[in-house]
């Protein structure tokens, strides 16, 4: 008997629901042994009628899967659920293998970024995927992040605002794409390389519009930053965790180029991001014997990873191993689900799917 659940009608048959139940339909041409084709269709209307509402819907249903995979569709594929069961066995009940395609399909990506906190989570998730993983993705799941792609480049456009990070992701990702149409011929991207030169030619594009914005200052006569006290503009400025951003924010006035040389605000930015052996093994002493923070913050940087710090990010319950964005509903069986739910980083996102 099969087990609850189970969907016991074997594909590729056509079945005619009867009074008695779902009862095998063949064709005398396709061999089957059924031969008594009009004893079905004799019964009554109602089965007559039923066998070709079902081959009307099946028929309706495969166009409108085929108009949704469709490669010119500028629509994400979204399911119903925006939640996705992960796990790395199987039982018969349940299918547990998943692909970062099929998660990367399933989880809301594009609703994400126009959260402030989820943009960057989002961003640095594309960046390791276009890093290493664009192979990996099924041809949907590439569509879908190319779309995805292009809703960040709009909102960085409109909003002016990640400019540089953007930047560095349409680099990345290009750089990946060359190297990969390179060896197309080993079949490593899915899909005609006429439409992966395009999406190459987008990319180019995306980062010319990027190149040729031009910040409009706001036309606002209150207090300005240089207008604070210095006390609260080293406050404010302790608060950047990116020392690239320390120097744009020093090259904008000269009292602040003061400011953003400070060796108590590097030092501090030092600390947060690496740890004491990793310091200690790229200490860099300046012309007055002093450590050269600045410098030694530029090399860590080149030789480890810096501390990832997001507003919110993916979360797995380690309960029933469904992976969903923080605040979203999913059929959890356990008494709390909140004392279950795991925060995931990018990287340890991208390692779930790692068989």
């Amino acid at each position: 008997m099969p087990f609850l659940g189970q969907d016991w009608r074997s594909p590729g048959q056509s079945w005619v629901k009867t009074a008695d139940g779902w009862t095998r339909f063949l064709d005398e041409k396709s061999g089957g042994f059924v031969s008594d084709i009009s004893s079905f269709c004799k019964k009554d209307d109602h089965n007559k009628e039923n066998l070709f509402n079902s081959i009307n819907y099946d028929v309706a249903a495969k166009k409108r899967k085929k108009d949704l995979l469709n490669n010119k569709a500028k629509t994400q594929y979204f399911h119903q659920e925006k939640w996705i069961y992960v796990h790395k066995g199987s039982t018969k009940e349940r299918h547990g293998y998943c692909t970062l395609g099929e998660a990367f399909n399933r989880l809301d990506f594009s609703t994400a970024i126009l959260d402030s906190r989820r943009f960057n989570y989002v961003v640095r998730l594309l960046e390791l995927i276009a890093k290493s993983q664009l192979t990996s993705l099924s041809g949907i799941a590439q569509k879908n992040y190319m779309n995805i792609l292009e809703k960040v480049v709009q909102k960085v456009l409109e909003d002016q605002q990640n400019i540089r990070l953007i930047r560095e992701l349409l680099q990345t990702l290009y750089t990946s794409l060359c190297t990969l149409v390179q060896r197309v011929g080993k079949s490593v991207l899915v899909g005609n390389i006429n439409m992966w030169v395009h999406r190459m030619e987008s990319i180019l594009h995306w980062q010319q519009q990027l190149n040729n914005i031009q910040i409009t200052r706001p036309a606002f006569k209150g207090t300005t930053f240089t207008d604070l006290p210095l006390c609260l503009q080293l406050n404010i400025m302790q608060r950047l965790s990116d020392g690239r951003d320390l120097v744009s924010l020093g090259q904008v006035a000269p009292d602040l180029q003061v400011l953003s040389e400070d060796r108590l605000l590097w030092k501090k930015l030092c600390q947060y991001h690496f740890t004491d052996r990793q310091i200690r093994k790229r200490l860099i002493l300046s012309d007055k014997g002093q450590l050269d923070w600045k410098k030694m913050y530029f090399k860590l940087i080149r030789c480890y990873p810096r501390k990832e710090q997001y507003g919110d990010t993916l979360q797995l319950c380690r309960h029933c191993h469904i992976l969903s964005w923080k605040g979203t509903d999913h059929p959890c069986t356990a008494n709390n689900p909140e004392t279950c739910s795991t925060s995931l980083s990018p990287q340890e996102f991208i390692n779930l799917f790692r068989f």
